[in-house]
C-alpha cells in the first residue's frame, strides 16, 4: 500500500504543478481508461500512445488545476490496485472562476510505476463547471 499512497501523492503534485510530469509515472505498457468520459469511453495502451494524445491536449485544457485532495482510499484483494475517490478543483481559464469535480480512480501500480489507470469522472460537474450545455457551477 505504501507504493500505492506515494504514487497517489506524486500523481496529486503532477496534476496541480506540471501535467506533463505524470507521464513520467506510466509504465510503457499502461493502460488509461476513461469509461464515462463525454463523447464516450476511451481507452490509450502504452505510455506513448497516451502522450501523443495529451501532449497536444494539455495546452487546450480550459481549466488550471490547483487543488487535489484525496477523500479515500480503498485497498483491494490484489496489493498492486488500490480505489482512489478524490476531488480536483481549480480555475476556469476562460472566466477565471473556481470549481471543484469529483473523481473515482482504481490505480494500479507497479515496479514503481503507474500500470493501470481508470477514471471515472462526473462529467456532469464538468460540464456544469465548463458551463457547457446551459450549466452553471
Amino acid at each position: 500500500m505504501t507504493d500505492l499512497l506515494a504514487m497517489i501523492e506524486r500523481m496529486g503534485t503532477a496534476w496541480t504543478g506540471d501535467p506533463a510530469a505524470w507521464d513520467h509515472e506510466l509504465a510503457e505498457d499502461v493502460v488509461l481508461e476513461t469509461p464515462f468520459a463525454r463523447g464516450g469511453a476511451r481507452t490509450w495502451v502504452g505510455r506513448e500512445e497516451w502522450i501523443a494524445f495529451a501532449g497536444p491536449s494539455r495546452d487546450q485544457l480550459p481549466v488550471r488545476f490547483d487543488e487535489f485532495t484525496v477523500i479515500a482510499v480503498h485497498q483491494t484483494l490484489d496489493p498492486e490496485v488500490a480505489v482512489i475517490e478524490y476531488e480536483l478543483g481549480g480555475i476556469i481559464t476562460s472566466t477565471g472562476r473556481r470549481d471543484h469535480a469529483r473523481f473515482i480512480g482504481v490505480l494500479r501500480v507497479r515496479d514503481g510505476k503507474i500500470a493501470g489507470w481508470r477514471e471515472y469522472q462526473n462529467t456532469h460537474a464538468i460540464l456544469s463547471a465548463l458551463a457547457v450545455d446551459g450549466g452553471a457551477g
